[in-house]
């Protein structure tokens, strides 16, 4: 820059301007510093093996001392080693072998601990405690029952995906000979299937879950494609009309409660832990409408039903039993009113009644009589119509378990047909 301005002196031009040589400064250190640069540029180079998100691993050069990084994730977190070397090939190599064995060898070289193999009781553990909760009071309870007796039976430690047809049918063997269980005695095909239908669920339900570490807890369910027994001639009393008016002749002898639970047990058709559950705020008197809570229905389906002038005087009938305001139970415990009656104590009062009534022990008929008598008494009507005012989902349910054509039925269905065929065309 002096020569420059020297020789520009001698040549007869001006001194520069304070700007002019202020840029030309600049123009000189953007040079060096462009130089500087292109002797320290950062190697953008970079080598990435392995899967996103299951044991990606990439190797780079570190900028400041050029010894090759390797990097990877590790529980949501970012980790980095240093690998010691400038040896591009050794480093892509290193990268391979790191992500083939993330899941199995650690990048030392050692193979990590295996995880401890699923057994039967933890598999059932495991279910207990995060899908049991969630069902009702009762399933709760037959759920810890057939999780003792299967670990009874098949033992703690046994492998699930181990199990097979032989055990399967092992168990059913010593289930109808009593051998297992836990009242000790020999049961029915039906009560098979339960305990059967239980060991699927859980199954089915490890085959779809996993653990922290994403693995599935089951690969598949060793049980599925098995028949589960059935029974024949399942037992399903259908409580005859006569039998109804002999309860309610001395229901009022039980207790009001009693009385009210028969009539509305008769006339809506609905399970008696719904009817249990009713809440006056649920009860249209002036309408004549019952809402049904999906959370007390079996199949978890709410709706609305017209209810009978017989079961309009049985709401009437406990509002002066029970001149309860607000949210108050329709049917309340004895000793506490703003709860509602318990399952035991209606059992108790039918076992009562029917000693009251006269009635022979029969095994099947207790409450649910009531519901297939709603059933069979309706069988006239449309499909659609008997199951919105007895709260069935399907058709196929009413059909299979419910409905029973008595043989005066039958006869009147022949004497149809036959007086049709006579008819003159």
């Amino acid at each position: 820059m002096v020569a420059f301005a020297n020789r520009s002196r001698e040549s007869g031009a001006g001194a520069l301007s304070p700007r002019a040589s202020g840029q030309a400064d600049r123009a000189v250190h953007r040079i060096e510093r462009n130089r500087t640069m292109a002797r320290t540029k950062r190697s953008r180079r970079s080598y990435g093996a392995g899967e996103w998100g299951r044991n990606r691993v990439r190797v780079f050069p570190d900028p400041k001392t050029g010894l090759y990084q390797i990097e990877w994730r590790e529980n949501g977190r970012r980790l980095t080693r240093s690998l010691k070397h400038r040896d591009w090939s050794r480093a892509k190599r290193q990268a391979d072998e790191a992500a083939a064995g993330l899941s199995g060898r650690g990048l030392n070289g050692r193979k990590d601990a295996e995880p401890e193999p699923l057994t039967l009781g933890t598999l059932l553990d495991i279910y207990g405690e995060e899908v049991t909760p969630t069902k009702a009071e009762t399933s709760q309870r037959s759920d810890r029952a057939a999780t003792k007796m299967f670990l009874r039976f098949f033992g703690r430690d046994r492998r699930p995906e181990t199990l097979s047809r032989r055990d399967w049918d092992r168990f059913i063997r010593a289930r109808r000979a009593g051998r297992i269980g836990p009242s000790g005695r020999p049961v029915s095909d039906r009560t098979i299937e339960c305990d059967l239908k239980f060991l699927i669920a859980v199954f089915n339900w490890a085959a779809k879950s996993r653990d922290e570490a994403g693995r599935l807890l089951l690969s598949s369910n060793p049980l599925k494609g098995l028949r589960t027994p059935t029974e024949k001639n399942p037992v399903r009393v259908v409580l005859l009309e006569e039998e109804y008016h002999a309860l309610l002749r001395i229901s009022l002898k039980v207790d009001w409660r009693f009385h009210v639970a028969l009539v509305l047990a008769h006339e809506t058709g609905h399970r008696i832990g719904a009817i249990r559950k009713l809440r006056w705020p649920d009860i249209d008197l002036e309408g004549g409408v019952v809402r049904w809570r999906a959370e007390h229905e079996k199949n978890g389906y709410e709706h609305c039903t017209p209810v009978t002038a017989e079961a309009l005087d049985a709401f009437e009938e406990a509002r002066r039993e029970n001149p309860e305001n607000g949210d108050a139970p329709v049917l309340p415990a004895s000793t506490d009113a703003s709860r509602c009656v318990g399952r035991s104590l209606v059992r108790y009062w039918w076992n009562r009644a029917e000693k009251l009534a006269g009635l022979e022990p029969q095994r099947g008929r207790g409450w649910h009589s009531l519901r297939r008598k709603f059933a069979s008494d309706l069988m006239d009507q449309p499909l659609k119509v008997l199951c919105e005012l007895g709260g069935w989902k399907t058709a196929k349910t009413v059909l299979q378990c419910y409905q029973r054509a008595d043989e005066d039925r039958l006869r009147k269905a022949l004497a149809s047909r036959r007086n049709g065929a006579l008819d003159p065309v």
